[in-house]
């Protein structure tokens, strides 16, 4: 809890501005994770069930650090691609990961 919040003070601090052409938030400087995190998975719910790591997510006009979860792929062999940043003109921009 205590990473969360130092993580929505370090990201509301950045300079913010929302792109209303994507609905995305924008970023000039971006967010880093600069506690070393130790990650307890949990038990595995079922073999399907793959491990989608932490990553950064929007909240309102910020990016906040999430932990990682479980999650059933939405087909038969389908593959989570994490998220990354993307450079634009404006700034930054998280792109989600996603299943393909």
């Amino acid at each position: 809890m205590k990473n969360i919040a130092k993580t929505l003070i370090i990201a509301g601090a950045m300079s913010l501005a929302a792109s209303a052409s994507h609905a995305q938030v924008v970023v000039r400087v971006r967010p880093v994770h600069t506690e070393t995190v130790v990650v307890t998975r949990p038990a595995r719910p079922t073999p399907a069930h793959v491990w989608v790591k932490e990553e950064w997510g929007p909240r309102g006009n910020a990016y906040v650090w999430h932990g990682g979860y479980w999650a059933a792929p939405p087909r038969r062999g389908a593959v989570y691609v994490a998220g990354h940043w993307r450079n634009t003109r404006h700034g930054y921009v998280w792109i989600p990961g996603q299943w393909r």
